[in-house]
């Protein structure tokens, strides 16, 4: 995975929770203050964050997470990284350099992903009645992008930036639902224990979108694949293709009439 389970959990709280609400008060201050935040006691840090304990232990719940225990292991991993491109002597040319660096993942792309599987793709979003689309952090934002290019063509799907409440989705869900993840590295059910939840996520129809070259969890039905330098530069870019290539897709097929949206 290129991203550890902290920025995951505590950036889509803050995405997704109103401001000044005690979940984004609490990851707030956390991520401004990793380092002291790892040494501090439960009494300690929700003193810090002006919460009280009982709401500092449902913060670690709601953001998906056992106890506060798991929390303090997160800040005291703190496993941050960011990958630059190779560096030019200018700015124009730091500019192409970082311009091929991504061209060349999107031929990349194009060169291996299989558009029968997006054909198919599409033709199960058009009969499904109900449709959620996922994605974490960078994923999720090509997530949103391709919710708002499917209302366009008249076809309403779910989604939601918050961690935890995707994963509320997916156990919930039942035999008519579709739920599409996007995940880069194929990552996506790695950041928490989902091994008491297999029976739950076989029930819904769950297709993936990864450049990750390892299995698949067996409740996973079907995974578009497509190879990928799997480096922070190419990301969210190839995934944003694929989405792209769905969307002028399914626009085809309705045009052409080989599929109509329930």
């Amino acid at each position: 995975m290129i991203y550890g389970k902290l920025p995951v959990v505590f950036l889509s709280t803050i995405a997704s929770e109103k401001k000044n609400t005690i979940n984004s008060q609490i990851a707030e201050f956390l991520l401004n203050h990793l380092d002291e935040a790892a040494q501090m006691g439960i009494r300690e840090m929700a003193d810090a964050c002006s919460v009280s304990v009982s709401s500092l232990s449902r913060f670690c719940r709601e953001i998906g997470l056992r106890d506060f225990a798991e929390l303090r292991e997160l800040l005291s991993a703190n496993d941050r990284y960011f990958q630059t491109a190779p560096s030019g002597q200018t700015a124009l040319q730091r500019a192409r350099e970082y311009r091929t660096r991504v061209m060349e993942s999107l031929d990349q792309t194009a060169r291996s992903v299989n558009l029968n599987d997006i054909s198919r793709l599409c033709r199960e979003i058009c009969r499904s009645r109900r449709t959620a689309v996922f994605g974490l952090l960078k994923a999720g934002s090509v997530a949103l992008n391709l919710q708002g290019d499917l209302l366009m063509l008249g076809k309403q799907v779910y989604t939601n930036i918050s961690y935890a409440q995707q994963i509320q989705y997916l156990l919930s869900a039942g035999e008519e639902d579709l739920i599409l993840i996007f995940s880069y590295t194929g990552s996506y059910f790695d950041y928490q224990d989902m091994k008491p939840y297999c029976r739950q996520l076989s029930v819904p129809r769950i297709w993936m979108v990864s450049g990750g070259e390892g299995e698949y969890p067996p409740y996973v039905n079907h995974v578009i694949r497509f190879r990928s330098p799997h480096d922070q530069i190419s990301h969210p870019y190839q995934l944003q293709f694929i989405a792209g290539l769905i969307a002028q897709e399914y626009a085809r097929q309705l045009e052409i009439g080989e599929a109509t949206p329930l």
